[in-house]
């Protein structure tokens, strides 16, 4: 499965703009734009460096404009909006975009064709972009601008008197340090060029999503200056950018990690579930300190221990990276405080995590639990990971943190009217939009999951005197009395002051889909039904039914009306693992669940994956209504690592189901 775009779609701007293309190199760092590199986010960038300090992703190297010289004239191969203007217009030399593995491009300027490829090295801070000539029998000459933006990814850029202009010789290139705070930048090429220093500014290049998104969107771009090169037909040129010296050769280094890539298989992937378990190792990062850890979505989030546990199952285990799961859970592990997972991991080693969450612990639980079904190997679970689990229940059965206890019922509650502990986390004015403090019904079901698994794995290390069966048993009744709605004949979201809220949300689904699910076998089939009728989609479920007064269809607007939708009525894809493993438990004919989810979530790799944002990946959001635009983050860890699970628990139920589906599928054009 690769993606491919023809001329007709990539001089499209209105399709072109809206379909990007994603580069990582294991580091935290990336490159990413549009199909015509015309940037409409922030966040795009030729070199988006992930660095300790200062701390966090910086823009580096926002784009670097081509022009081809030929036969006395100039065909600029660039693309930049400007407040009512396209200029230059280099998409209309765009023959065709596809990927290789990695993005390229294909321009035609007469009988001249040019394929621009683009590649980060794996944990390599640098971006390599490779030109090919060919069409034409004599030497062309390629004109290099490099637009630098040096700024945080979150930032924008204004022309300014600070910047350091200066460039210095460096080995087949040069060297500009704009700002002390921020590394040297190094821009080399692979044989024989002219530089010309020629410091100037492009002026207020627009963003056109980040207009649409109700945030600044206009920026400066530095011109360092001009490098010339001449191509040679059939003898591809390297570029290097790179807060370090490039070590050369760069043809070498760009052949070795093609082959790392097509070992992967992320060159020759064929089912969408191979082409997501390739997809899922550009989630895994070495942060500065060397330490493992996910990235929850690209372009903008950090290190999340709630979506790491989440991801991590799709991502590791059902992919074969033991190892670099259990380095992520080790990390984690090793940042448990007080029975608590982070929520957010600190962007620096040595600064305080954030330990905002009530159910990252949980999911740390659940994450082992899978581990162990799916991969085994007890002895690395008695020895790494049980005594976190002990602490965990421990801490949680005492009381910690944010409020977290249990209540004269058993039941786990947690948070204060002004908190967000939960996934549901949206605030609007410091206010939160779905308030779940209290017992949420996920938080309960996780926790029910979470001490029926301690017991087991107390039973199984001889540790039997930890195990408090009728501590489950208790939490149980309660939940039954507590969460059982009669009017919608389902389960409700949250009890609180002695009162539920009936709302009909997915977390429901969780009661039923864990592996010791907490709901008793004659109420399941009722939630599966009603979570199927009223919020699955295509893409996954909807945070809130559409029936409910408070329902939002949208996704879109300013932060505030943004945020105001995220959990009512947005469809979030990472819950239709839940829901695969919550119908399985329920269905009567495994095949014909199987169908069922096949068919309901065709439209993602028919449509999504290789079609529209993320090219390749799986988008955090969608609209709740039809047609269900993609939102939010073009790569989302939990989107890919649960659609993975789900595939693959599809293709050990059926194989030849799984089999038949995809058996003539090789790609997309």
């Amino acid at each position: 499965m690769k993606w491919q775009w023809d001329k007709a779609e990539c001089q499209n701007l209105r399709t072109a703009l809206r379909r990007e293309w994603l580069e990582t190199n294991g580091l935290g760092d990336y490159a990413s734009s549009t199909l015509v590199h015309a940037h409409t986010r922030r966040y795009h960038g030729l070199l988006v460096a992930h660095l300790s300090s200062p701390p966090g992703r910086h823009v580096l190297l926002s784009s670097c404009d081509e022009t081809l010289l030929a036969d006395g004239r100039e065909f600029p191969l660039a693309c930049h909006k400007y407040p009512g203007v396209f200029f230059p217009r280099g998409h209309e030399y765009l023959e065709r975009a596809e990927d290789l593995g990695w993005p390229a491009f294909h321009y035609r300027v007469g009988d001249a064709r040019l394929r621009k490829e683009i590649l980060l090295p794996h944990r390599q801070r640098r971006t390599l972009i490779r030109y090919t000539l060919e069409g034409v029998s004599r030497p062309l000459r390629l004109r290099l601008i490099p637009l630098l933006a040096f700024r945080s990814f979150h930032a924008l850029t204004r022309a300014n008197v600070d910047l350091q202009v200066k460039t210095f010789p460096a080995p087949h290139g040069f060297k500009i340090q704009p700002y002390n705070t921020l590394p040297p930048f190094f821009f080399q090429v692979q044989g024989r060029f002219e530089f010309w220093p020629a410091p100037d500014w492009y002026y207020n290049v627009e963003y056109l999503v980040e207009l649409e998104r109700g945030f600044p969107g206009h920026e400066d771009l530095f011109q360092p200056g001009l490098l010339e090169t001449e191509l040679h037909p059939g003898t591809p040129l390297i570029v290097s950018a790179s807060i370090e010296p490039a070590p050369f050769p760069l043809d070498a280094l760009w052949e070795a990690e093609a082959e790392r890539r097509r070992a992967l298989g992320r060159v020759a992937a064929r089912t969408p579930l191979e082409h997501l378990q390739a997809e899922g190792e550009r989630f895994f990062i070495r942060n500065s300190a060397g330490q493992s850890e996910i990235v929850a979505g690209f372009p903008w989030f950090g290190s999340w221990g709630r979506d790491s546990l989440i991801a991590l199952p799709g991502l590791a285990w059902c992919s074969g990276r033991v190892a670099e799961g259990d380095a992520v859970l080790s990390r984690l592990a090793e940042a448990e405080r007080n029975g608590l997972i982070p929520n957010c991991l600190a962007e620096v080693p040595g600064l305080p995590h954030a330990y905002n969450s009530v159910d990252a612990s949980l999911w740390f639980v659940w994450a082992v639990q899978q581990r162990q079904a799916i991969v085994g190997d007890e002895e690395t679970i008695r020895e790494k990971f049980w005594p976190v689990i002990r602490r965990i229940v421990a801490a949680y059965r005492a009381g910690t943190e944010h409020g977290i206890h249990l209540d004269e019922e058993g039941l786990l509650v947690a948070g204060h009217a002004g908190s967000q502990l939960t996934w549901m986390d949206a605030t609007v004015d410091g206010v939160p939009v779905t308030p779940r403090h209290g017992a949420a019904v996920e938080i309960n079901a996780l926790w029910y999951n979470a001490l029926r698994f301690h017991d087991e794995l107390a039973e199984r290390f001889g540790e039997r005197h930890l195990a408090r069966p009728e501590e489950a048993e208790r939490l149980r009744d309660a939940f039954h009395r507590r969460f059982w709605c009669p009017e919608t004949g389902c389960l409700g979201d949250t009890f609180r002051d002695g009162a539920l809220d009936p709302a009909i949300r997915p977390n429901q689904i969780f009661a039923v889909s864990l592996p010791y699910p907490i709901l008793d076998s004659a109420r399941q089939p009722a939630v599966v039904e009603t979570v199927r009728a009223h919020l699955l989609t295509p893409f996954g479920l909807r945070t809130l039914s559409p029936r409910h007064p408070a329902y939002l269809g949208r996704y879109a607007g300013t932060p505030r009306e943004r945020d105001s939708a995220y959990h009512q009525g947005t469809v979030w894809p990472w819950l239709l693992g839940a829901y695969g493993d919550a119908l399985f438990r329920v269905a009567s004919d495994p095949q014909r669940a199987v169908r069922h989810l096949l068919d309901t979530i065709e439209p993602i790799w028919e449509r999504h994956l290789l079609g529209e944002a993320g090219l390749g990946s799986v988008s955090e959001i969608f609209d709740g209504d039809p047609p269900h635009p993609p939102q939010g983050c073009i790569a989302q860890a939990w989107s890919v690592g649960e659609l993975i699970r789900l595939l693959d628990r599809i293709r050990k139920t059926a194989p030849a189901l799984f089999a038949a589906r995809f058996r003539r599928r090789t790609g997309r054009t």
